[in-house]
């Protein structure tokens, strides 16, 4: 009867640098990826909100993160008010600014 069963033997192991370095390589792939189509954009559409805040001067022409449009009349450290309409002075935090407009805006609008 044992003519016809083989005796079964195990295989060696695989050498573990080759198999290590490919197991984490898609990994590395998706992680370089994500970096540059997503965190470094990021970065650089901070960077520039940055010094755009710094760069805001009395005078100037903004819209708000909440779409208000106005001229700044006066600045703080950390505020900012904004006259919206004759008359009418919010104040609203200065990161709440999203962009300088032209000059001139106010009077097109």
């Amino acid at each position: 009867m044992s003519f016809f069963i083989s005796d079964a033997y195990a295989q060696a192991a695989p050498a573990g640098g080759e198999t290590g370095m490919l197991t984490f390589l898609p990994i590395i792939i998706l992680f370089v990826i994500f970096y540059f189509l997503l965190m470094r954009p990021q970065m650089k559409r901070a960077k520039e909100h940055k010094s755009m805040l710094a760069s805001l001067a009395k005078g100037d022409e903004v819209v708000t993160s909440g779409g208000l449009l106005g001229r700044i009349t006066e600045m703080g450290e950390d505020f900012v008010s904004i006259e919206i309409a004759p008359g009418v002075i919010t104040k609203l935090q200065k990161h709440a600014v999203a962009a300088v407009m032209p000059k001139g805006t106010l009077k097109d609008v």
